[in-house]
């Protein structure tokens, strides 16, 4: 079952872990992701927590379905700009995808597939 984030963060206050109004000093540590390469994102920054996957998702639509390629939503374009200038990555510890999903308890699998090491991988078992 899913819970919308507002009731998620009213049980967590109902249960003593987060409060309201104490700018992330509760129990729980809100993520601060760093963005590596300065500018302006592809939409506003509550619009892009709320609905980044929704946007990578539609897309994943157009490209696969439809043949559409635009850079816009791409998740190369994504990684190109969060990702880590030390490990190129955003996974990790402190990468930018990793920090918020591990916050909201959710996993990434965008890289099981878009990753250079599982295009080496496919590469290799191609006859």
């Amino acid at each position: 079952m899913r819970f919308p984030a507002a009731v998620a963060v009213a049980l967590l206050a109902a249960a003593g872990l987060v409060r309201a109004g104490d700018g992330g000093t509760g129990r729980v540590p809100v993520p601060s992701p760093k963005i590596e390469a300065p500018g302006q994102c592809v939409a506003p920054t509550a619009e892009m927590r709320r609905n980044h996957m929704k946007m990578l998702l539609h897309q994943r639509d157009l490209t696969v379905h439809e043949g559409i390629r635009t850079p816009r939503f791409s998740l190369k374009n994504c990684v190109n700009c969060h990702a880590s200038h030390a490990t190129g990555s955003v996974l990790g510890k402190d990468g930018f995808c990793s920090s918020c999903h591990a916050y909201a308890a959710v996993s990434i699998d965008c890289f099981e597939c878009h990753s250079p090491m599982r295009q080496a991988n496919v590469a290799a078992v191609k006859p």
